[in-house]
């Protein structure tokens, strides 16, 4: 078939995106990014041929006629507006993880797909690793039964001046992120191997007193966060993730006749039984799965292979017209998880049901809820802090953070568009 003809949004992220080995099935023919300098250098990059168009202002580049399809791979709590005018203008949408950044923007976003027919997926990479992919072998197989108990971990700590290197501004999307938000990488392999949906969370966040990180310029500083979730079939599955001081990423399902698991260092899968479940199965056996197929190519994308499957499934969706097992109901399910949890977190533990993404009469009841921790300038802040534990920056925090913008002589904007210096200046929490 003719190849799809692909445009990418951000040049920090979508750059995994512009990769020729990772466009089999696309052609990359255009980039958007407000920041010029880094799109030239994109092009000179990626740009095999001459035909490579570069935009910054996303209108003109959804409205130019040169893409069938994109990748948004812009921050993280933008992606609904910028999918949603792409889909009404004809565009085929895969968008970076988180999907929704408010319950309102989740319901558009539902309704837009619907209206337009058109292709929507969520890049959520975590279900398509060789372990992962093989848990769900295994689980489809019936040798472990059904969930009765799941744990996912997504937890990413890193060190100044790195952080800060990725976030110039106070009102930068990472400095306010609160510790449940960044929920899809732990929720998303347990749903893609199960098959089973959240129905109802809980939230909570480690609150110490004595974090060594709080002298820094950041808003969330709470550790981690910890979700928990009731599943359509019953199940209790429990998430982490957030700034935890460890790199962890494991999945594991505990089944009504077995269980597995992601070992934390090596990638292996660990099955096991009782002897009453094993049948002819040893009672534990841990090994090294491989890729189902396209190994080749898997192993040459970012993300351990992830990378390459979600613009495989993307691109096989597109060709089929037929929405992706990671349509616009999960993306909205696994992504909304975390802005409920936080509001379990401010409400003491409160629980809240999950809206049902693909019934408009449950979700006609989100249509107005607009609650965010990502604010702007003259926001009303009440109840909606991005941090369970009360902190303010520190004017040496600030400072340090300043000296790292500016050495890479990047300052970037805030969320409403103002420069950093004019957000630290005039809003407060």
């Amino acid at each position: 078939m003719e190849p799809i003809r692909l445009g990418v949004v951000g040049t920090g992220r979508g750059k995994t995106f512009m990769h020729p080995q990772a466009c089999t099935g696309f052609k990359l023919c255009a980039i958007c990014d407000r920041n010029q300098e880094k799109l030239d250098l994109c092009k000179k990059a990626y740009d095999t041929d001459g035909t490579l168009l570069t935009f910054t202002d996303f209108d003109e580049m959804i409205n130019s006629g040169a893409i069938d399809a994109v990748v948004l791979a812009n921050y993280f709590n933008e992606h609904a507006p910028f999918a949603i005018k792409a889909l009404k203008a004809g565009i085929h949408v895969m968008s970076e993880c988180a999907a929704i950044n408010t319950l309102a923007e989740g319901v558009e976003l539902c309704r837009t797909v619907e209206e337009t027919g058109k292709i929507y997926m969520i890049a959520e990479n975590y279900p398509y690793s060789k372990p992962r992919l093989e848990m769900k072998r295994v689980y489809e197989s019936g040798e472990i039964g059904q969930i009765q108990f799941g744990k996912g971990e997504y937890c990413h700590a890193m060190q100044n001046p790195e952080t800060y290197r990725i976030s110039p501004g106070e009102c930068h999307w990472r400095n306010l992120i609160p510790a449940t938000y960044y929920c899809t990488h732990a929720i998303a392999p347990i749903m893609h191997i199960t098959n089973t949906m959240p129905v109802r969370v809980n939230g909570f966040v480690g609150q110490l007193k004595d974090q060594s990180y709080r002298g820094l310029e950041y808003r969330h500083m709470d550790p981690g966060g910890m979700i928990v979730c009731q599943m359509d079939n019953g199940a209790v599955v429990n998430t982490l993730q957030g700034a935890v001081k460890v790199h962890s990423g494991i999945t594991e399902i505990y089944g009504t006749k077995g269980g597995m698991s992601i070992d934390r260092e090596s990638g292996n899968v660990t099955v096991w039984h009782e002897n009453v479940d094993k049948g002819d199965k040893p009672n534990m056996r841990t090994y090294t799965p491989d890729w189902p197929e396209y190994g080749d190519l898997a192993s040459q994308a970012g993300h351990g292979g992830g990378d390459f499957w979600t613009l495989f499934y993307f691109g096989k969706a597109i060709q089929e017209n037929k929405q992706p097992w990671l349509n616009v109901y999960r993306a909205c399910a696994m992504s909304c998880i975390g802005i409920l949890a936080w509001k379990s977190v401010l409400d003491g533990g409160r629980s809240y049901d999950v809206p049902q993404w693909d019934n408009e009469e449950d979700r006609k009841k989100y249509e107005n809820d607009n609650w965010t921790p990502f604010y702007k300038e003259g926001d009303d802040l009440t109840g909606k802090p991005p941090s369970a534990v009360s902190w303010v920056p520190s004017e040496e925090a600030h400072q340090a953070a300043k000296a790292v913008w500016e050495a890479r002589h990047y300052w970037g904007l805030g969320w409403d568009g103002k420069t950093i210096d004019d957000n630290y200046a005039k809003v407060k929490v």
